[in-house]
């Protein structure tokens, strides 16, 4: 009768060991900031040429960068209703 206790103890730690830290909704998040990055840097990056001070390079690519890391933020802190 006790291996059958040991053996539901068992079962129970291994379905906890392989539960995610993070939700569904909360890596689909991530996803979408390091997506909004990755487009800040490629944004900053479409401005070429010799000292070149533009729109683009100076102002959107930053600002969607930033962007992209408040939504990382969001994605660690958010909790979905149960």
């Amino acid at each position: 009768m006790s291996n059958k206790n040991n053996s539901d103890k068992n079962v129970s730690s291994t379905e906890d060991s392989t539960k995610l830290v993070f939700d569904k909704i909360n890596y689909q998040i991530m996803i979408a900031g390091v997506v909004l990055i990755a487009l800040g840097f490629i944004i900053m990056m479409l401005e070429t040429g010799e000292n070149v001070i533009g729109f683009l390079g100076l102002t959107l690519g930053p600002i969607v960068v930033v962007l992209g890391f408040i939504t990382e933020f969001v994605a660690i802190l958010y909790k979905p209703k149960k």
